[in-house]
């Protein structure tokens, strides 16, 4: 919690106060008292004129970022592979080999279907490069569950749908017993059971590596890469953004949740893990749902339209 606290006062206080605090005056320049001061010319209306600075002239170049002489034989990246299946649309980082975010649409109509997870099987994505690939190995003995970002029960469209929930692309090592078996699960429960109160909702999940701070007093990232050799990097936290909406109000509900990958007593309630959505912004560079108006009376808070409790195992009975 100490993670998400020290995100939520960077993100309120930001770091704008402390640079002026900081910043070095610049002296004046000296006013020759030989020469008198001449006035700046004047436009048509009367204000005055200043030269404008002086402004590189861009080549075309700008609009093809590999068109120089710098990448004359390629760009390196990053690459953020953008991966649209049936139930979902995810972005998956190469370096750490998890999602950036998994993406997803859920009404009650498109939560129900023939799929069945008995027969899905987890597989390495062949969309991705080998080389930047989660590897099934990866995670034999690790300790940790495969933990899905898009959940299978919300993609019982059919087989296929279901099947894509299974690929390591939408997968991330997630803490098995109090966590992804158990209060993470409840928390997709949750999302799915906003169908009841909402005509359609919007759920962006992913994972976040956040910094803890030290016996010396110094913030640092830490988190644990699994694999032989290692290749799969375990997020110290995941996060959960909502927008939900109803047909009939012209304002949407918005929540951000981020919990920590480990055992949560179902005791805790999930207040402990509301947030700013844009602290989470922060925490994750990204930005979510950027095409709505963060404006009074266009974005009520999620927890104030319905109540931000989980029903723990609840999930089970819905299988």
């Amino acid at each position: 919690m100490q993670r998400l606290l020290a995100f939520v006062a960077g993100s309120v206080f930001g770091g704008g106060a402390i640079y002026a605090l900081v910043k070095p005056s610049v002296p004046a320049t000296p006013v020759s008292s030989t020469a008198p001061q001449q006035p700046p010319p004047v436009n048509a209306h009367g204000m005055p004129e200043f030269q404008q600075p002086f402004k590189r002239q861009l080549d075309s170049s700008i609009n093809n970022p590999t068109d120089n002489e710098f990448l004359k034989f390629g760009n390196p990246g990053p690459v953020s592979d953008f991966l649209l299946r049936s139930r979902y649309a995810a972005s998956y980082n190469r370096a750490l080999r998890n999602p950036n975010w998994v993406a997803e649409h859920l009404t009650q109509n498109n939560l129900k279907g023939s799929g069945d997870r008995a027969s899905s099987e987890f597989k390495e994505d062949p969309a991705l490069p080998g080389q930047f690939r989660a590897q099934l190995k990866d995670y034999y003995r690790s300790g940790y569950d495969r933990g899905h970002m898009c959940p299978a029960a919300d993609a019982k469209k059919d087989t296929e749908s279901m099947n894509e929930t299974f690929l390591l692309s939408n997968i991330a090592p997630q803490v098995g017993k109090g966590f992804n078996r158990n209060y993470w699960a409840s928390l997709e429960s949750f999302v799915r059971d906003l169908t009841r109160s909402f005509d359609d909702v919007y759920c962006i999940t992913g994972p976040l590596y956040l910094p803890e701070k030290q016996g010396d007093g110094k913030w640092r990232v830490s988190y644990e890469v699994i694999g032989t050799p290692p290749n799969v990097a375990v997020p110290t936290h995941f996060f959960k953004v909502i927008l939900a909406r109803r047909n009939n109000e012209p304002a949407v509900a918005l929540g951000a949740f981020a919990l920590p990958n480990k055992e949560i007593d179902n005791s805790t309630p999930l207040s402990d893990f509301v947030l700013p959505l844009e602290s989470v912004e922060k925490a994750a560079g990204l930005q979510f749902f950027d095409k709505i108006e963060r404006k009074q009376g266009a974005v009520v808070s999620l927890c104030s339209k319905v109540n931000c409790t989980l029903e723990h195992d609840s999930w089970k009975k819905k299988k």
